[in-house]
């Protein structure tokens, strides 16, 4: 059967709304495990047909959280999940690249299949009292999560990746 895992790490709510709407998105075509990155083991991983990886970008770079599932879980699991398709997606005050191009570098050392171009959310925070307030992401905002969710989902379910 398949399954769906979405990862994810969130300090302020952006990255955690962003997975949230992609794992009730895809729940509609798909079996989806929806799990914080400091729960995230190598038997998720091991378990599930295709992944999202969501993460905050903090200073340039992924939080140090996701950085810490990444490395507890990379050997592991290397070598036995290549193939599977994956995604990304990062909330981030700014561009958000580099904590995509980790993410991207990673996956590559897995052998991952990606899916579709990351997406990336720019809150525009860039004042310190604005990069640690909460976020609340708009509609508009989490329209490409959703969207990400729901064909992610249903291509696991029809076998098309």
């Amino acid at each position: 059967m398949s399954e769906l895992l979405i990862v994810y790490h969130s300090r302020t709510g952006g990255s955690r709304q962003m997975a949230q709407a992609a794992a009730e998105a895809a729940e509609t075509e798909i079996t989806t495990t929806l799990v914080k990155a400091a729960e995230a083991t190598p038997e998720d991983l091991l378990q599930a047909s295709g992944y999202i990886f969501c993460a905050p970008e903090n200073l340039a770079a992924i939080s140090g959280v996701m950085k810490d599932f990444f490395d507890r879980c990379y050997y592991p699991v290397l070598g036995k999940i290549e193939g599977r398709p994956y995604a990304q997606m990062v909330c981030a005050g700014s561009d958000g690249e580099n904590a995509v191009r980790q993410i991207a570098r990673i996956a590559t050392g897995w052998r991952l299949k990606v899916i579709q171009e990351p997406i990336i959310v720019c809150t525009h925070a860039q004042t310190p009292d604005a990069i640690l307030a909460e976020k609340k992401l708009t509609n508009e905002q989490l329209a490409p999560c959703r969207d990400l969710g729901q064909a992610f989902g249903a291509g696991l379910s029809m076998g098309v990746f």
